[in-house]
């Protein structure tokens, strides 16, 4: 069997087999090596309206096509939100420039908690994700969500897998900060006890009629969404952080 990532991630108790392989502490100066996503083999899926303020957005952004009830009623019903995201080659690692859309006007970060998920169905992991969406393609009209959501580098995902020997804490705090000239122009944070789903329920309904030979990733949704007047402009620097995880960085551009 090859050592690649997959092989080694993709176990039920990884936590406990990573600490039985005698590990050493290592230095390494991350200003000089290159960090690449943990995303190796897997589909990347994604929840929407996991959080009261994403309803919130969603329904706005959506009002004038007539689709607001749609997320609301989703937002309060007992099945989630779930849609593909995103193939291994399109999702951009740290460092990386992520895209927008040429023919949207109202581009946004969404900075997401994102599970790693055994072939069996277990969360072994996490990791930090950013949703891209091109919010008014979506409120267009709901039927355009893959275009919104889907697109060469409309995810970034790393810097890293936290690999805990518990499920992560509810306490557990995500920021953005968004960069333009220098300056940041957008930030906020919320905790993961915001979340209206329980991370494993998310998992689980991924899992019902779906196999993941590899093990697949799954963003969790976001409770940060900038006002209706924010949109990101090229060469915007986006940084997300998750207690315990790190830091995402990447710069915004087109696709040339």
């Amino acid at each position: 069997m090859n050592d690649n990532l997959t092989n080694v991630i993709n176990r039920d108790n990884l936590f406990a087999w990573l600490s039985g392989q005698n590990a050493k502490e290592i230095h390494v100066d991350w200003d000089k090596i290159i960090i690449y996503t943990p995303v190796e083999m897997q589909e990347v899926w994604a929840a929407g309206v996991t959080y009261l303020r994403s309803r919130d957005a969603r329904m706005e952004e959506s009002k004038d096509a007539g689709g607001a009830d749609f997320y609301s009623k989703v937002y309060h019903a007992e099945r989630p939100e779930l849609f593909f995201k995103s193939l291994p080659h399109r999702v951009a690692a740290h460092n990386e420039n992520v895209f927008i859309r040429k023919d949207s006007k109202w581009n946004v970060p969404e900075p997401e908690l994102t599970l790693f998920i055994n072939s069996e169905g277990s969360i072994q992991a996490y990791t930090i994700g950013n949703d891209m969406s091109s919010r008014d393609i979506e409120g267009e009209n709901p039927l355009y969500l893959p275009q919104a959501k889907m697109y060469e580098r409309s995810a970034a995902m790393g810097p890293c897998l936290f690999i805990p020997g518990k499920e992560i804490s509810q306490d557990t705090a995500i920021h953005i900060a968004i960069q333009r000239n220098n300056k940041v122009e957008f930030e906020g944070r919320v905790q993961l006890n915001r979340m209206k789903r329980k991370l494993q329920e998310l998992a689980g309904y991924l899992f019902r009629e779906m196999l993941f030979r590899h093990g697949v990733f799954l963003m969790t949704g976001t409770g940060i969404v900038p006002p209706n007047d924010f949109t990101l402009h090229e060469d915007d620097m986006i940084e997300i952080t998750i207690d315990h995880i790190g830091t995402l960085r990447n710069v915004v551009s087109y696709r040339k």
